[in-house]
């Protein structure tokens, strides 16, 4: 059996239709914080499999050294090589969860340095501000 087990850690970011500079700025750190733990969890699981491929070619030349029937050596060596490419696999995914974690982070950069003095500003105000795009009819 497997150690693995899902963890609750990582809230996903609502989907609601908040777009207020706050409430985008809090679903980008979330975003961004979900992605590096899901990277960290990754790594481990990289770290597991390249073991247990390891652990099944050691084996696999223990069973050929037994002079068992070949076919369990052919097939303890299936899973190592099935193990390894997966191995390949996870690190794709967990390259791509530490990219995606950076953009989250530079996009929160990016949104802050445009949006944080409009945001200062209309938060200061006493008097609404009418919604985007109300003076371009």
């Amino acid at each position: 059996m497997s150690d693995l087990a899902p963890t609750t850690g990582g809230a996903a970011a609502r989907t609601d239709g908040d777009n207020r500079y706050k409430a985008v700025q809090q679903k980008l750190k979330t975003l961004g914080t979900a992605m590096e733990l899901a990277g960290n969890e990754l790594e481990q699981l990289l770290r597991g499999m390249r073991q247990n491929a390891q652990r099944a070619e050691g084996l696999a030349v223990d069973i050929a050294n037994a002079e068992l029937d070949r076919k369990f050596v052919e097939m303890t060596n299936q899973v190592a090589v099935a193990l390894g490419g997966a191995a390949v696999e996870v690190q794709k995914l967990h390259e791509t969860a530490q990219e995606v974690s950076g953009l989250a982070t530079d996009a929160r950069r990016t949104h802050a340095r445009l949006y944080e003095g409009l945001d200062t500003v209309r938060s200061g105000r006493k008097e609404r501000t009418p919604k985007p795009g109300f003076f371009a009819r």
